[in-house]
């Protein structure tokens, strides 16, 4: 990932043309690593969005709206309290580092104007935000804590004044410019005849690997360099993702990098920020949806192992209880031959009546020979209850596990972070998981329902559900009894409705509705653990047959009446 010093020079400048002079007027924190910012400006409300995770860090504008979850942490309540309703005076870069400054006037509980930085310290493990009052150089406070257990040379605390990183032996980008290439000391670039990129990242400050690499393509490695500076300069710059044969984002920069040129795919945009935002959604081991399904999978997973050794120990003992007639019958010739039987023996051998042959039964000799005939039939009598019991309890665990499936394809199936919360807002409702504490006051936002929606050819409207409480109400509320529902056999996925009633054209060259059945199989098909597969079954039946059995779990239903097709997992575009 390339958010190098010439990324950062990039942004900074986009900011300049856009936030300067604007108002902060929300704040919010997603995420405990990254911060939201709405800004009004001139031409329109902006959100300024900046996260310090160590494997996506960054600083850009975003077009998405990221969820506002309904308590603010504390930092988030201590940059309310000090910058919303903050004017931006001016924004900086400093020097070459990835480090990007705000400042900002607002009015201080006397009505005094007072000025303020936000400093946005984008260094991948040691990211940070830190808030600084400009006219002491104190920290006021930052979003992760830095002491000198943490690190002796700097911290980050409330009330110490701020210093910047340290420096490193390099020369910044922005002076390299100035200087004659040919004249470096050779110390810096360990061999002058070879412009190499290991030696050129090691002499020049502030450019990632990947922009090392393509300076040394060129025969006058600085020439490229204050070629790409001037042209962030001059709102000149190509931003652009190059991207795998899967189309998932593999580097970004705002200029042509020829090692991905010939290789890779590539996105061209108008905007840096548009880049970020796109390389950084897209690319899964940094993407928010990608964090929260891989934490939220681990979790779901971790459930199902339980259930399924739980499963196997049923199995066992229900085994074992199903196997205890030699219990009745040793307690029936025990006490049919009491008379042969000492007192404290260890043992008797008997008759058995029913196929003449001789048996030895175990006694224990502290009990009389009738106490042991009564253990028998009491050991016997409670492993036939426990063949009741534990079927029933394998019945409950194998509706927690197809449950939990159902759950785990959905995660593996998400399309946006939103799903993902109302997946883990579902698990905690149902006891999977523990509900995560509200501090006093606030309350969790509920979740509206809002099911996929597809249009076919004909006019057939298909809605889907993207988790097991939309299901129940896309299946018992939203679906008349008359349209059709849609599930994969025996592979957990989404309920699917096929509405059959106000259709936008119905199609009077296909009175039964075929091909709209087989596009709604299909998306059914799509929208479930086999979406990797072919052929795969597919139930359809009237909703008016779909039926809930009392205390089921979300999303589990039973039907009758139902057909099956086999289609391929195929979707239409969405509306």
């Amino acid at each position: 990932m390339a958010f190098d010093g010439i990324i950062t020079m990039a942004v900074v400048h986009e900011l300049k043309s856009k936030i300067t002079m604007g108002k902060i007027d929300k704040i919010y924190q997603p995420e405990s690593d990254e911060l939201v910012f709405n800004i009004h400006t001139r031409n329109g409300n902006l959100k300024l969005y900046a996260s310090v995770n160590p494997s996506a860090s960054r600083v850009h504008l975003i077009d998405s709206s990221l969820p506002n979850p309904p308590a603010p942490l504390p930092f988030c309540m201590l940059l309310r309290k000090h910058v919303q309703g903050a004017r931006i005076t001016g924004i900086s870069q400093n020097g070459s580092e990835r480090i990007i400054e705000i400042s900002l006037e607002t009015l201080n509980e006397l009505g005094f104007t007072v000025s303020k930085k936000l400093i946005f310290e984008i260094m991948g493990k040691h990211s940070n935000i830190v808030l600084v009052d400009i006219s002491t150089g104190k920290i006021i406070d930052s979003i992760k804590h830095v002491s000198i257990d943490v690190n002796r040379v700097r911290q980050l605390l409330p009330g110490i004044i701020y210093q910047y990183p340290p420096r490193q032996d390099k020369i910044p980008f922005r002076d390299m410019i100035s200087m004659d290439f040919a004249q470096e000391p050779a110390h810096l670039l360990n061999n002058q005849s070879q412009h190499n990129a290991k030696s050129l990242q090691r002499a020049i400050g502030g450019i990632s690997s990947a922009f090392a690499e393509e300076m040394s393509f060129h025969d006058n490695p600085v020439e490229f360099l204050s070629h790409t500076v001037s042209g962030i300069e001059n709102d000149s710059i190509s931003p652009v993702v190059y991207m795998d044969d899967k189309g998932f984002p593999v580097e970004y920069h705002i200029t042509p990098l020829s090692d991905y040129e010939g290789s890779c795919g590539k996105k061209a945009f108008d905007t840096l920020s548009r880049c970020l935002e796109y390389y950084y959604d897209h690319k899964r081991s940094s993407s928010r949806l990608y964090q929260k399904a891989t934490d939220l999978a681990r979790s779901v997973s971790a459930q199902l192992d339980k259930h399924r050794l739980k499963e196997q120990r049923l199995r066992e003992d229900l085994l074992k209880a199903e196997n205890s007639e030699n219990l009745r019958l040793y307690g029936e010739l025990l006490t049919a031959n009491i008379h042969q039987v000492r007192p404290g023996e260890k043992n008797v051998t008997v008759i058995n009546y029913y196929d003449g042959s001789s048996i030895s039964i175990p006694l224990d000799p502290r009990f009389s020979p009738a106490k042991n005939a009564q253990q028998y039939f009491k050991r016997y009598g409670k492993a036939k209850t426990a063949v009741k019991e534990k079927q029933l309890q394998l019945e409950s665990n194998e509706a927690d596990i197809k449950y939990l499936e159902s759950v785990l394809s959905y995660v593996e199936n998400a399309e946006a972070p939103g799903e993902i919360e109302a997946l883990r807002r579902e698990l905690e409702d149902t006891g999977y998981l523990r509900k995560r504490k509200v501090p006093g006051g606030f309350k969790e936002k509920n979740i509206k329902a809002e099911p996929i929606r597809y249009i076919l050819p004909g006019g057939f409207v298909v809605l889907v559900g993207k988790n097991n409480k939309e299901n129940d109400i896309l299946t018992f509320k939203t679906a008349s009894s008359k349209d059709l529902w849609f599930h994969t056999k025996d592979i957990p996925g989404s309920h699917v409705i096929l509405k059959l009633s106000g259709t936008l054209h119905p199609d009077p060259d296909d009175p039964f509705n075929e091909s709209a059945i087989y596009a709604a199989a299909s998306i059914a098909a799509y929208h479930s653990k086999g979406r990797s597969s072919e052929n795969v079954p597919v139930d359809y039946v009237p909703v008016k047959y779909v039926k809930k059995p009392a205390g089921a779990k979300p999303g589990m239903v039973i039907f009758t009446s139902n057909r099956t097709v086999w289609v391929n997992p195929e979707i239409p575009e969405k509306k």
